[in-house]
């Protein structure tokens, strides 16, 4: 450390005084910060600041934290990594670049879940709690998927691309534009599954509609699509009235689990992160019978890795408690575990594109930071925008360290033929 010292912070002017609990919090926070190794992270508070880890080499990864309220050292030294995202919203702290601070605590594990220990432990049980209470049942997931996605269309219009895909897009050349980049997603999903004139498409998360009208479009199949959520349903709706194609797509209002007929091909992309642990052998039953015998199933899915997905799954993050109630990322054992165990499929294919989502997330912090005076003006809190550039850019880091991934599986029942997709 340099300049800052362990018991005498300074901020700048207008800023609460520091309560004896603060001071406390404060020294427990920056003596686990102290074994930062991996790339280094500057913490500023007004006009001092202190160095954590590496700062010898010019290519090692660097971040800041502007410290603006000593109350993110409580908030932290309480309640651990969402302590650190609750300050953020709160306006405690911020940093020139989000990002390369999630990266370098990524890189540095060990301090992230020492930050987690100590008095953030006294926070755990009450966190799940609040997780236990949004369970994926029939009506757990239309709350917890109303909680995201009916937020609002117009929010989310500002600063998706054309096509409102919300899941990771596929950049097939380093200048490709992101909505270009969401249509080669989609295509390289429909080349997978080998659509063609009149195949039956069923696909269980509508989103807005971008893979249905891209299907039926191009390639004249029909698509029945399914979501839970109200506002995605609506302007799906207007999406596939506008695109003429209403006597190719048909849309539901169901849960998956209510689902009936006979399909050739079933797509799901990114709806399986909220279906939740105990419901995954259902969710591939359900798929199964849904398909014909000789059917195919194209699932992307966000996931983690299997070492870490016990101790994910039974504790609460930033993203559950804040972003996605009720989610829960899978890892490739757990959906190849409930895929053998409650269904007759198999994986003919699997193909990481995990390198694609930061890419995809970089737009969308820029798209959304670009747009956030329209946001505002929607009528959004400033909590709330802090909350989400909070999120994207917690994820971009995420995936660029790959602590988290993505996969897009190619699943077929017994008696599919066909070859599997090459690349």
């Amino acid at each position: 450390m340099n300049e800052l010292s362990l018991t005498s912070p300074r901020f700048l002017e207008g800023t609460p005084k520091p309560s004896g609990l603060d001071r406390l919090a404060r020294r427990k926070v920056l003596k686990r910060l102290a074994g930062t190794k991996d790339g280094s992270l500057r913490l500023v508070e007004g006009k001092r600041e202190c160095v954590f880890g590496d700062v010898t080499q010019d290519d090692a990864l660097q971040a800041e934290v502007h410290v603006h309220d000593p109350r993110f050292y409580s908030d932290v030294a309480f309640a651990g990594a969402i302590g650190a995202g609750e300050a953020f919203i709160q306006g405690y702290w911020d940093s020139p670049d989000l990002t390369k601070v999630v990266r370098v605590l990524l890189r540095n594990r060990h301090v992230l879940e020492n930050l987690n220990t100590g008095f953030a432990r006294m926070t755990k049980p009450l966190q799940k709690v609040f997780h236990w209470l949004n369970k994926n049942s029939h009506k757990g997931s239309r709350r917890n998927i109303s909680a995201h996605y009916d937020i609002g269309n117009d929010f989310f219009s500002l600063w998706l691309d054309e096509s409102m895909m919300y899941s990771s897009a596929i950049f097939e050349t380093p200048d490709m534009t992101l909505e270009d980049a969401s249509t080669a997603k989609l295509e390289r999903i429909c080349q997978k599954l080998k659509l063609q004139p009149g195949d039956r498409v069923l696909e269980i998360g509508t989103g807005w509609g971008g893979f249905a009208i891209h299907a039926a479009r191009r390639y004249g199949c029909h698509v029945t699509t399914t979501t839970i959520s109200r506002e995605q349903y609506e302007l799906a709706t207007k999406r596939v009235s506008d695109a003429g194609l209403e006597d190719r797509i048909t849309l539901l209002l169901n849960d998956y689990r209510d689902l009936a007929g006979e399909y050739d091909k079933l797509v799901s992309i990114e709806m399986i992160e909220a279906v939740g642990h105990e419901y995954y052998d259902q969710f591939f039953d359900i798929c199964s019978r849904l398909l014909r015998p000789d059917g195919l199933m194209c699932l992307q899915s966000i996931t983690i890795a299997d070492q870490r997905y016990d101790d994910a799954r039974n504790s609460v993050d930033f993203i559950q408690r804040y972003i996605f109630p009720g989610g829960c990322l899978p890892s490739l054992t757990a959906l190849s575990g409930s895929l053998t165990s409650a269904s007759d499929m198999r994986i003919v294919h699997a193909e990481d594109i995990g390198p694609h989502y930061a890419t995809t997330l970089g737009h969308w912090r820029e798209r959304f930071i670009d747009k956030i005076d329209a946001v505002r003006h929607l009528g959004y809190s400033d909590d709330f925008l802090r909350m989400w550039k909070y999120y994207l850019g917690y994820c971009e880091g995420a995936f660029i360290e790959r602590a988290i991934g993505n996969v897009q599986l190619l699943i077929a029942k017994p008696f599919n033929r066909h070859a599997p997709f090459i690349d």
